[in-house]
């Protein structure tokens, strides 16, 4: 059990398990939803639905990780009775880490832009201006990508405690800091204030609006880095007296935290770069959002903002690197786990080979950018993942024998069975989520 390594203290697991959710979406996605959803009415659903919807599978996650001990397709086939459900276990877990693997093949490009959008804004402050880093480009592509998955892979083959977990106690509090820094920085900018009304006060007439609560349990469940196999291997190296339910909730927390605290800094800042003469809304008169609000809207307000605004962009650009490393870890641990534990090849062996073959498929998508980077985000994050999210449900709700589920999480606390999560997490995972992301699903192909 401990050749495969554990975390080694409970912050340690909180902090790379939170940073493995917190990922570039929570710094882009979250803040443009909640100005589009009615400001504080989105956040407060975003809140409700994190803990109704995303916080039950990420236990399920947990549970299952901890009581087998194993990757994805391991622990799927080991909770499984009978054959039917132990070919689908592996099935599911092969698709887990196929999925994974493209996710992070796409994600490595565009944290690779960051990278280089970051080296733009530290140069810049000492008046050195290198085009190349912020033009769109083959080269400048793949050049960044296979750097950030270097990196990636360096900090997976550390192993558990000496590589995941110490750097991800390291990058998250430096996330933190960066986050607070940035939003005291933008609060005192004119402009500001109306960023703040825009995200805290509430249109309560929109609360219940259909696409609003849609988009709230999107966000909510692939916030967490759910149905992929992340938090289930993170899981497997839970020490056995932790108390889970707790330490799922800690994470739930964190995640929301981040995303809650982007939301101070986005939306505050796409005002202020308005009230400095930048465009922030489309012709339609939505905010602009995404990779047109990271790498266009901005770096504007950056350069309305001479020497500090260097600075400012640099820090920003940081933030993002870091939570695209903290997520990107968590992706590559997925199938590494997998080769380390059913093919016996080492660690570091599993790193090289699994970082060389996620940089040919994102290679790959590089090369043929235009027929493939979207096509790629689709079928992975709006097909695949709530597949595997509904498929994880039922293995922890109708597979999985209830006495074994009851003895796992006794580990952690003898009292579970009095207690209220042991009341309702079990009918609530076997039938409200599966129902709840089927719909989701179902919405989204509509």
């Amino acid at each position: 059990m401990s050749a495969r390594g554990e975390f080694s203290s409970r912050i340690g697991f909180v902090l790379a398990a939170a940073g493995s959710a917190v990922g570039l979406g929570n710094i882009w996605g979250f803040p443009t939803k909640v100005a589009e959803n009615g400001g504080a009415a989105f956040v407060l659903m975003y809140l409700i639905m994190a803990f109704l919807l995303a916080y039950p599978v990420l236990m399920a996650e947990l549970i299952i990780g901890r009581a087998k001990r194993a990757n994805m397709i391991d622990a799927l086939r080991g909770i499984s009775s009978n054959k039917a459900s132990k070919v689908a276990g592996v099935m599911t877990g092969s698709l887990g880490l196929l999925t994974v693997v493209f996710i992070l093949a796409f994600y490595s490009i565009v944290a690779g832009w960051m990278i280089a959008f970051f080296i733009d804004a530290a140069t810049n402050m000492f008046s050195l201006n290198i085009p190349w880093l912020t033009e769109f480009s083959i080269p400048r592509n793949l050049s960044f990508m296979i750097l950030f998955l270097c990196l990636t892979g360096y900090v997976v083959s550390g192993g558990i405690s000496n590589g995941i977990e110490k750097w991800s106690v390291r990058l998250m509090p430096t996330l933190f800091a960066i986050i607070i820094i940035l939003i005291i920085y933008v609060s005192f900018q004119d402009g500001a204030l109306e960023g703040w009304k825009a995200y805290l006060v509430p249109d309560f007439n929109r609360v219940l609006d259909p696409d609003l609560l849609i988009d709230a349990m999107g966000q909510a469940f692939f916030s967490m880095s759910l149905g992929v196999g992340t938090m289930l291997v993170y899981g497997s190296y839970i020490q056995r007296n932790e108390n889970l339910p707790k330490l799922g909730a800690s994470v739930a927390l964190v995640d929301i935290g981040v995303a809650v605290f982007a939301g101070m800094l986005i939306i505050p800042a796409m005002y202020v770069a308005a009230n400095n003469g930048v465009q922030i809304f489309t012709e339609t008169g939505a905010l602009i959002s995404e990779d047109s609000l990271i790498f266009q809207v901005l770096p504007a307000l950056f350069a309305t903002i001479d020497l500090v605004g260097f600075v400012v962009a640099t820090a920003f650009f940081a933030l993002m690197v870091i939570a695209a490393l903290t997520s990107s870890i968590s992706m590559l641990e997925v199938p590494v786990a997998y080769l380390v534990d059913s093919k016996g090849i080492s660690r570091k062996k599993s790193s090289v080979l699994l970082t060389f073959c996620v940089m040919l498929v994102s290679a790959l998508i590089v090369f043929n950018f235009e027929a493939l980077f979207v096509l790629v985000i689709t079928l992975t994050t709006k097909y695949s993942q709530p597949l595997l999210g509904f498929v994880l449900c039922i293995f922890a709700g109708w597979v999985w024998r209830r006495n074994d589920i009851l003895n796992e999480l006794k580990h952690g606390n003898d009292n579970i069975e009095g207690s209220w999560f042991w009341r309702i997490w079990p009918w609530y995972v076997r039938f409200v989520c599966p129902a709840v992301i089927a719909f989701m699903f179902y919405r989204s192909l509509a």
